[in-house]
């Protein structure tokens, strides 16, 4: 068995209580067990995706009332956190969609807003560090970006995060790694110091 295969079925493994609910026709019982394991998670990835707290909000409650409404249709071809993390993605894409016209926070106006502030400041203290250097995680590619909050801020594993963006761990290990890079990079060129001390936020 592949790293992948065994991935779901660890996964479904992990979900066998909420599909043997399901199979027993008592759906409300395992949209509870749903709550209870994936509420907070869907919220985390929502997070992760639109970076603002009540769009994130708003996305994870809708993202739930369509998994409670399409729970008993769950046909197990796939682990059910992929099918939840699944629903919970395109909901964020569409609301990313709707807002594209409207949202002045591109990576490139979050880059320059970084510049700026580095340049007011003129190098940071200490107690500034997490709060600059969550600035310059938000100048991150999308790609990169994601998996970085996930990981770092909000305590993912990574086969978590894998799971949650719908790719290989491999890739969120690579994708942690060149974000790291990126980051560390921006550090040099803003005169931050030494980009080790300033990494050691993430850890």
């Amino acid at each position: 068995m592949d790293g992948s295969a065994q991935q779901v079925s660890a996964a479904r493994e992990r979900d066998s209580d909420i599909l043997a609910l399901l199979a027993g026709g008592r759906q409300d019982q395992a949209f509870a067990l749903v709550l209870e394991r994936y509420e907070r998670k869907v919220f985390r990835l929502c997070m992760a995706m639109l970076r603002d707290r009540d769009q994130a909000a708003d996305a994870a409650q809708d993202s739930l009332v369509r998994i409670w409404q399409a729970l008993g249709r769950f046909d197990a071809r796939a682990a059910l956190s992929t099918w939840i993390y699944t629903v919970t993605r395109n909901r964020c894409l569409t609301a990313i969609e709707r807002r594209r016209d409207h949202d002045s926070l591109s990576d490139e106006a979050v880059a320059s807003d970084v510049e700026a502030r580095t340049a007011e400041r003129g190098g940071a203290e200490a107690d500034d560090r997490g709060e600059l250097l969550r600035e310059f995680v938000a100048s991150l590619p999308e790609r990169y970006r994601r998996p970085l909050l996930l990981y770092y801020y909000e305590g993912c594993a990574v086969d978590e995060v894998a799971g949650m963006l719908g790719v290989a761990e491999n890739t969120v290990k690579t994708w942690l790694h060149r974000a790291r890079a990126l980051l560390q990079e921006r550090l040099i060129a803003a005169g931050l110091g030494d980009p080790t001390l300033w990494l050691e936020e993430l850890a």
